[in-house]
Formats: structure tokens, sequence, C-alpha cells
């Protein structure tokens, strides 16, 4: 029997890299005076690394024997290299205090320095419950990434097993049409992809239209050539859509007015179906899906959002934050968005809002303002009370900015002094959450909303440049606006989950 003293191996080896005699190599890290060097032995680094393997190879030394290598301008960090060294010379790591996204970047820079050992570790780390909900709260940028950067298949595998029971998180996405072709090709193959196959060739169409731009927009004046055109762009999707388990009406309805993009005999094999289902056809026929015909869980179906402004991305948003939770819901619906007033359906006044939502609790209110596109708004859980001039207490509302095309994040403030969270001032045709988010008069026409900063609330939900600080610049103009759209949702618990 061999005995392995691999505990005293890796002290000793960590005490070389605290104390290193003899060391031949340098890695310089950072700009200066920020930067750090490494002080390394180049035995190690070649017997752990192909990448230092290569590098060390490629690097002549100085006059003063040493090899110097310089990391390159990548996203490596001194912070990230050096839990990297640490693990290269002793083979330990230690997770528990660095936060996921350090993890991640840990993932990323192990990949990149071929320490496959690692990669595959930092994945199972991040995907067996340690960092779970980091990555669905991440999902789109994440999802991207690891199809971008090679050898992340645990995470890639992770996520197409969300995409499978859930479509809607990537097909619904503001992000789907950026999506990389070999990652559309990875979901369509899935067998298991809970969504009818007519809805499938539907965003296969729409994502090859994105991402052939000149195409006209009305069907109608497509050529032969723009046909052509989208049937090259899609020409690695096509063969994975499953053509035979398409309903006729949907065949008729979503297939034909695309039928050049097929080959001729394929679209002949799918019209032979529809007349003689019996007949032997010579076409590839890819089978069901296997959760086609399966009755799934009621609570994991997309809501119906009766909105204009808003996606479900944020209604998953704004109801994780209804419930207090860290993360945003990736995988459950579980409220119902009932609309109750909209600015162009019902006029933009706020004496509206207080009419039709009297004696109405659990409310959110949506703006889209004029002019810079930013998604306003805020919860309330009590009442709005046409009748009364009154400040209400309580400890749920919050405001919030919704992430846009032109915000890269969310951001949501949450009341901390709990009497002055929400004013209820109906004479003055007011309406607002403290001094965070006022909304007054005539939304469209008078431009009198406005945010400010507010002890009331943990934050500001707008930049700087729209906000009057009262501490900072009490004098300084206030940035009135107006608002494009508003609605207001009666926040439901969804009554099909049971």
């Amino acid at each position: 029997m061999t005995t392995k003293f691999f505990d005293r191996l890796s002290n000793d080896l960590s005490q070389l890299l605290e104390d290193p005699t003899d060391y031949n190599v340098t890695i310089e890290i950072g700009e200066a005076p920020n930067n750090q060097i490494f002080k390394v032995h180049s035995y190690i680094l070649q017997s752990r690394s192909p990448y230092f393997k290569n590098k060390i190879n490629e690097t002549p030394f100085n006059d003063d024997h040493i090899k110097v290598l310089t990391m390159p301008n990548t996203n490596i960090s001194i912070k990230i290299l050096n839990v990297i060294i640490k693990y290269i010379y002793g083979g330990l790591i230690s997770l528990e205090k660095l936060e996921n996204s350090t993890i991640f970047d840990l993932l990323i820079a192990s990949n990149e320095l071929e320490l496959d050992e690692l990669v595959e570790h930092l994945q199972t780390y991040l995907v067996n419950n340690c960092g779970v909900s980091w990555l669905r709260l991440k999902f789109d940028q994440i999802y991207q990434i690891s199809y971008q950067v090679k050898n992340l298949e645990i995470i890639r595998d992770f996520y197409n097993d969300i995409i499978a029971k859930h479509p809607n998180t990537i097909f619904e996405s503001e992000n789907f049409y950026s999506l990389p072709e070999d990652a559309l090709i990875s979901i369509l193959k899935q067998d298991d992809l809970r969504l009818e196959e007519g809805k499938i060739w539907e965003f296969v169409i729409k994502w090859g239209k994105a991402k052939s731009p000149m195409l006209p927009t009305n069907l109608n004046e497509w050529t032969s050539d723009n046909f052509l055109t989208l049937k090259e762009t899609l020409k690695g999707c096509l063969p994975h859509i499953r053509y035979f388990s398409i309903s006729n009406e949907d065949v008729v309805e979503k297939i034909f007015p695309y039928h050049q993009i097929l080959e001729p005999k394929l679209f002949l094999d799918i019209n032979s179906k529809i007349m003689a289902p019996n007949k032997q056809i010579t076409s590839i026929v890819l089978p069901p899906r296997n959760t086609l015909n399966t009755k799934f869980p009621i609570r994991n179906i997309p809501i119906d959002l009766p909105s204009n402004i808003i996606t479900n991305e944020h209604a998953l948003e704004i109801s994780s934050w209804i419930d207090k939770k860290e993360s945003s819901y990736i995988e459950n619906y579980p409220y119902e968005f009932k609309l109750l007033v909209r600015g162009s359906r019902d006029g933009f006044d706020v004496e509206t809002i207080y009419n039709i939502c009297d004696k109405v609790a659990n409310t959110v209110i949506i703006l889209k303002v004029e002019g810079t596109g930013e998604i306003l708004g805020g919860y309330n859980p009590l009442e709005w009370n046409s009748n009364k001039n009154q400040t209400k207490c309580t400890k749920d509302s919050f405001v919030f900015s919704l992430k846009t095309a032109n915000m890269k994040n969310s951001i949501l403030s949450r009341v901390r002094n709990f009497s002055h969270a929400i004013y209820n001032h109906t004479p003055s045709l007011r309406l607002s959450f403290s001094c965070v988010l006022v909304l007054k008069g005539n939304l469209k026409t008078e431009k009198e909303c406005y945010c400010t900063e507010s002890k009331t609330y943990t934050r500001s939900i707008r930049s700087e440049e729209f906000i009057r600080s009262k501490v900072f610049r009490p004098k300084s103009p206030i940035p009135f606006f107006s608002v494009e759209e508003y609605e207001v949702f009666k926040i439901l618990p969804r009554n099909d989950l049971n």
C-alpha cells in the first residue's frame, strides 16, 4: 500500500511561495504604483499550468537570470492572481469568504490560465446551491458568457436545464436577439424544451430577422433574395425544428409565409403530412419533445402581463421585492398584475388614480418618463383614499427604477422612516412616496413630477442630474418631468397555485 503525505507536501510548497528561495520567474500585474510582483519558480508553474509553461518557454532570461512575465491586459486582478498562485503551489483554495462575483471572475481567470481542475471545481461550487441564486439573478449576462468562453459546460448545462423547464426566461428576455447562434442551437436540440413547436419556430424566425436588420419590415415586400438571406442566417437552426410536431393550423399560419427558407422536399413533406398523415415521407422526422403533451404545474406558467411599459422580467423583479427576496424570481410567478389605470386609456390626472384606486391596497404605480425612457415606480401596500389628506405609515413600501436598454441595473429603494412612507394628498392632487417620487397634477401636460433625496427611503431612484439634494444643494432647481405613459396595477396572489 502506498502512503500519501499530501498535506505535508502542500504545506511545504506553500512555504516555498512565502519564502521564494531560488526563484527564477517574476510575474508582474497591475499598474504602478499599485502593481504587484510575484516571485515564483518555473518548474512549479510549468508543471501545473499549460498557459504558464508556454509563457515561460517563450520568455528569455534577463541579465539577472530571471524570466519576467507580464500579465496581458485581461480581467485578472491582483486579488484573483494571488488566489491562483496559492492554488498552484499548495493545491488549496478557500471560497467561503469570497463573493459569488469574485468566484466567477476566478473561474474565468482559471480557464484562461488552463487550470482545468480548478475550472471544474468552481463551476460545480456555483451550481451546487452555493451560488445558484446569484447565477439566476445574473442569468442574461452569465448565460451569454458561458457560450463566449470555452470549458464552461457545467454552468451552460445548468442554464439549459432552467431554459428547458421555463423557456420564457430566455425567449422573452430583452437579450434573446443577441443570443449567439451556438447557444440558440443548443436550446433547440433539447428534447425536454417545454414550448410548443409553433412558438419555437416563431422565436427562431424573429431571432433570424434580428440578425439581418436590413430585411424589410413588411413581409409582402420581401424578394427571393430576402428569403435567401434569412435562410442563410438560420441554416444552423432550421435542422433542429421538429416540423412534424407543429399543428396544422400553425403550419398554415406560421410556416407557409416563410416556406421559401425551407428545402423544397421538406416543405412538400410537411404539406403531405397535413393532407395524408399516413403517407410515407423521406424527410428526417425528429421525435416530438418529451414534454410536449405533459401537463405542468400551473405555478410555473408565466403571467399574462397587461402592460405597455414593463416586461415579465420586470414583473418578476417587482414580485421578488414585494416578497423581500434577496434575488429576483426566475422560475415562479407568484402574483397577478391586474391593470387598474392606464394614462392613455383613462387619463393622466392624479385625481383619476385616486378615483379608480379608492380603497384599493397593494398597488404598483409604473411610469415611463417623457424624454429619457426611464421606468420609475412605487409599491404601496396600503389603501389609497380619495377623500383624505394624510401621511401613511408602512414598513413595506418601496420605490424603484427598472432596468432598460439605457440603464444597466434596476434600483430599489425601501422605506426606512415608516411613519412618512406614503403621502395621500387628494386636495392638492398629489400622490407621493415621501419626496423620493412625487406625482402631481396632470402627469403628461403639467410637468410637475419630481424626485429628490430623502431620509425616508434608502436611496434615490434617479441619477444625480435628475434629482435635487435637500442637504447638499437645497436651493438648486428641481428637475421636473412629465410622463409618456403610466399604469397602476393591483397585485394579487395567483389563485392558480394550489
